[in-house]
């Protein structure tokens, strides 16, 4: 069974994650959604709150699981049997940053590969940073993140 792990904060998860996941549905047999834990950082959304929105945005996706987890992503694919971690890239600084993760995640575990998958046009200025940010000075999100996950997302 081909396995990826799609691993993140999400916070939020985007309507630019929702596609990353949706266009590598075909590629793999199963991705496991990694909501990374780090109790160390305040978010914007309780952990739990993340897992339960995207896990009502993909409730009706067999292909589709969410888990949290900690420490080494590739540790954690190791844990679910996955042999692919899968990522989004907007631009070239995400493809510098993500190269450098990818090239110790190999050096980490050889038997895990990371595939990236660049992000569709109309969605690549997407990013939880700016999300954030917009939600902390009262914008509206709503063209930015899917509806399941709007409504765990607290105001104020």
């Amino acid at each position: 069974m081909k396995i990826a792990v799609f691993a993140g904060s999400f916070d939020p998860f985007t309507l630019a994650h929702q596609d990353i996941v949706a266009r590598a549905l075909p590629l793999f047999d199963k991705i496991i959604i990694a909501v990374g834990v780090n109790s160390s950082k305040k978010g914007l959304m309780d952990f739990e709150d993340r897992v339960a929105g995207i896990k009502l945005l993909f409730e009706n996706n067999t292909q589709v699981e969410v888990q949290q987890f900690t420490g080494l992503t590739t540790s954690f694919c190791r844990t679910v049997d996955a042999r692919y971690i899968l990522r989004g890239l907007r631009n070239t600084t995400d493809f510098d940053f993500e190269n450098a993760i990818a090239q110790n995640n190999l050096i980490l575990a050889p038997e895990i590969e990371t595939y990236f998958l660049m992000a569709r046009t109309g969605l690549a200025h997407i990013s939880s940073t700016i999300v954030r940010d917009i939600l902390h000075n009262n914008g509206d999100v709503s063209t930015l993140v899917p509806a399941a996950v709007l409504g765990f997302i607290k105001k104020g």
